[in-house]
């Protein structure tokens, strides 16, 4: 098996613990995981990313604007580094969409370790895109995100729906924040939900759908992300 981004070789080791079902979902080799910065130690409450102290003031900042913050909390895998970036350029961007099981293994891993306890009880939802953009895509990044997890207890919903607006990647982080909320839910929901997406910049994206749940009946809304920014 070859690494989807380098194509070097990879090489399964076959050792008693798997020695009957020997790891096939190894996608990336380990010069290419040397790479990626893992989110560990000490991190912000809300946001998940690398932070000493419980909640970061961006975090802080998003209580105060908010009579309360519609999002409970983030938890993301890597921080987006100048490789991470590159991938998702290609990936989310130019279409490649089989780069998305670089990130199958750990993805998975880190999601059933934080989640456990909600999962069978909650509703995965991926964070939508446009009718145009995702023409212009071809794919949905999240929703390819969210399929990764599926399981047993995993139930994807795809209750938002998403007007079209300008892309947040060409908007300023004050341009970001004060946008005009772009999701609408087409049902109530009366059980907790797990938001999927790509990246966490700001945090808005993922409060505006939140914040949309909340006001359809949901109890309490969290999200994943494979990057915090």
């Amino acid at each position: 098996m070859n690494c989807l981004w380098c194509d070097a070789k990879i090489n399964i080791i076959v050792h008693w613990k798997n020695f009957f079902l020997p790891d096939k979902n190894k996608q990336i080799c380990s010069t290419c995981v040397s790479q990626l910065a893992f989110i560990g130690g000490s991190i912000c409450q809300k946001c998940g990313r690398k932070y000493e102290g419980g909640i970061c003031k961006d975090c802080q900042q998003w209580s105060r604007q908010f009579k309360y913050d519609p999002l409970e909390r983030n938890i993301a895998l890597l921080k987006y580094n100048d490789f991470l970036k590159e991938v998702i350029s290609l990936w989310k961007y130019r279409g490649d969409y089989v780069l998305v099981y670089l990130f199958k293994e750990h993805f998975r891993q880190l999601f059933f370790k934080r989640y456990n306890s909600i999962i069978k009880n909650a509703l995965i939802v991926p964070i939508p895109l446009s009718e145009e953009r995702l023409l212009e895509r071809g794919f949905n990044q999240a929703e390819a995100l969210a399929h990764l997890l599926i399981s047993e207890h995993v139930k994807i919903d795809t209750i938002l729906i998403r007007k079209h607006s300008e892309k947040q990647s060409k908007k300023t982080r004050f341009e970001r924040i004060g946008s005009v909320n772009p999701f609408m839910a087409h049902k109530k929901i009366r059980k907790p939900v797990i938001l999927i997406d790509d990246l966490y910049t700001t945090g808005t994206t993922l409060r505006h759908a939140a914040k949309v749940l909340r006001t359809k009946g949901c109890p309490a809304v969290f999200s994943f992300t494979l990057a915090r920014s």
